[in-house]
């Protein structure tokens, strides 16, 4: 019996029996695309805090992951809709925006609320500058837009019946008005940018996270649907572990209410026996900015023996 590697996929075993020569593969593997550029680090630091660990070479776009089920490519996060729905790739992280924009076939996996700044939606919107008498998409007729969405403000313009003239932006979509355009649908987390160039924001076309997505024969594969869901589990597993804590104590029994009543949990605290039959241990998990102010709380009324730790992931 002998092995050889394959080309064009897994590696297969030559099985020796009577029967004809059979193939049978070693291994599946799940091709996945990163968002590379500004969400590239904020993904990588998620699947890192889910266990998996990303080695980035800054001459590679195929980092290597340790899991040997994974293989990863990085990719503008605007053409990973595209790569995930025609099969090149099996799944992929993008924002909904990017599916939105690229009106493929893939099926949304799930939403996974971060980013490079926050973790509210990536807003894009219709700004104009401040004193500009553009007040409502109809005031826009006949206008000149830039925009890297142009799909979308072309649907949102059909929306309102209005006709405008709408020219993809290579960037800096900013300082484009009023000089260039009369008006621009950029993407924003915060609106400092916005506010910094002395914008308006007239109207919201589109809210967005951050989707797994996957393509519609990767998610009819039972093996790699498998695998999509326990990777996208402990991924969700980080997101709710985000700025939560465990919290262990020692109560007596004769302020156990006392205490309880104090806590916030996701069900209800754990309770534990020590040795001494007087004395219980309490667990709990909370939101580390509620735990700054309920220690001391919790002191007075009777807890003791306190510690507090970091979670890496909470899965209901």
């Amino acid at each position: 019996m002998g092995s050889a590697p394959s080309q064009f996929g897994p590696a297969i075993i030559q099985v020796a029996t009577e029967e004809p020569f059979q193939e049978v593969p070693i291994s599946s593997v799940l091709r996945l695309g990163i968002p590379k550029g500004s969400l590239q680090e904020a993904t990588l630091g998620l699947f890192k805090r889910a266990g998996y660990h990303f080695a980035v070479s800054s001459r590679s776009y195929y980092p290597q992951v340790d899991d040997p089920e994974l293989e990863a490519t990085l990719l503008r996060a605007q053409e990973i809709p595209r790569y995930v729905a025609e099969g090149v790739l099996d799944a992929g992280l993008t924002g909904h925006d990017n599916v939105v924009e690229a009106g493929v076939d893939v099926v949304d996996l799930a939403e996974l609320v971060y980013s490079k700044v926050t973790s509210r939606p990536y807003r894009w919107v219709l700004a104009v500058p401040e004193d500009s008498p553009i007040r409502t998409p109809q005031d826009l007729e006949g206008k000149r837009i830039a925009t890297e969405l142009v799909n979308v403000t072309r649907r949102y313009l059909d929306q309102h019946g209005v006709k405008a003239h709408v020219e993809f932006s290579w960037g800096a979509t900013e300082v484009k008005v009023p000089d260039l355009v009369d008006a621009i649908v950029e993407g924003t987390e915060t609106g400092s940018t916005l506010r910094a160039h002395r914008l308006r924001v007239v109207d919201t076309l589109l809210e967005s996270t951050t989707r797994w997505i996957a393509s519609p024969a990767a998610y009819a594969d039972p093996w790699k649907r498998e695998k999509m869901e326990n990777v996208i589990l402990l991924l969700q597993g980080a997101l709710n572990a985000e700025g939560m804590v465990g919290l262990k104590m020692n109560v007596a029994r004769a302020d156990l209410v006392a205490v309880t009543a104090l806590l916030p949990a996701m069900k209800r605290p754990t309770i534990s026996a020590l040795s001494d039959e007087a004395w219980v241990a309490v667990e709990t998990i909370l939101p580390e900015r509620v735990a700054r102010e309920l220690l001391p709380r919790l002191k007075r009324a009777g807890a003791e023996g306190f510690v507090e730790y970091p979670l890496l992931k909470v899965i209901p």
